[in-house]
């Protein structure tokens, strides 16, 4: 290919084990240290370096400074949407790592992708959003209707402010494991935010899972019949 996006160095960079590994953890939405990715690749400090240079410099991660410490995260929404992306092409085309274990499920169930809810709950709101008109996908764009602001607006969460941000209200992101689309966009972000504000759910320690309680589960339920 002589013009035009240079998919090959994007794959390159994305290719390699220990890259791909610290852009998972990444995919948690959480900043980490040097160290702690060096740990997700399997690598020494010194070699993860060398990694995240390569990654910064194709703008794929973000470096944050705070005190002694140098954190990153993904570079944007983008960037987590494409890598969730590639899991759903991966998954499908059966690309599949052997480790399992029982996190496998509760992964499926319901995870952080970025920034939203992803898993077989983020999938149930997703599709009751669009059964109920709240959500309507219209040249493949996703619209929210004034039925839909009224639904979020009881939910407690303000959409008039997010029309004002760079990045899309809403829109819809694959699923790797479901194969199914959930929300993203600013919508999605405030809508994994109340349900943690709500206490119905928690993010599990050093992971993406989200483990609902029995009685968050419930109310999540009836809200997206």
């Amino acid at each position: 290919m002589k013009e035009g996006p240079d998919i090959a160095l994007l794959g390159s960079l994305i290719g390699d084990p220990a890259r791909a590994n610290m852009l998972m953890a990444l995919m948690a939405g959480k900043a980490l240290t040097a160290t702690e990715l060096a740990a997700e690749a399997g690598v020494t400090v010194q070699t993860a370096s060398s990694h995240l240079s390569k990654l910064e410099h194709a703008q794929l991660i973000s470096p944050r400074k705070q005190g002694r410490h140098k954190y990153f995260t993904l570079s944007n929404e983008d960037v987590g949407d494409f890598l969730e992306n590639m899991l759903g092409l991966a998954a499908k085309q059966g690309y599949m790592r052997t480790r399992t274990g029982p996190k496998d499920e509760d992964l499926r169930r319901a995870r952080v992708c970025y920034d939203h809810l992803a898993g077989e709950l983020g999938v149930k709101a997703y599709d009751s959003l669009l059964k109920h008109r709240y959500l309507l996908e219209v040249n493949g764009d996703l619209r929210l209707t004034a039925s839909g602001k009224a639904f979020f607006d009881k939910l407690g969460i303000d959409t008039m402010p997010m029309k004002a941000l760079r990045r899309p209200l809403c829109k819809a992101c694959l699923d790797w494991s479901a194969r199914r689309s959930h929300l993203a966009g600013s919508l999605g972000t405030a809508l994994i935010d109340k349900i943690f504000e709500n206490g119905w759910a928690k993010r599990r320690e050093n992971s993406r899972i989200v483990t609902f309680t029995r009685e968050g589960e419930k109310k999540f339920s009836r809200l997206f019949s």
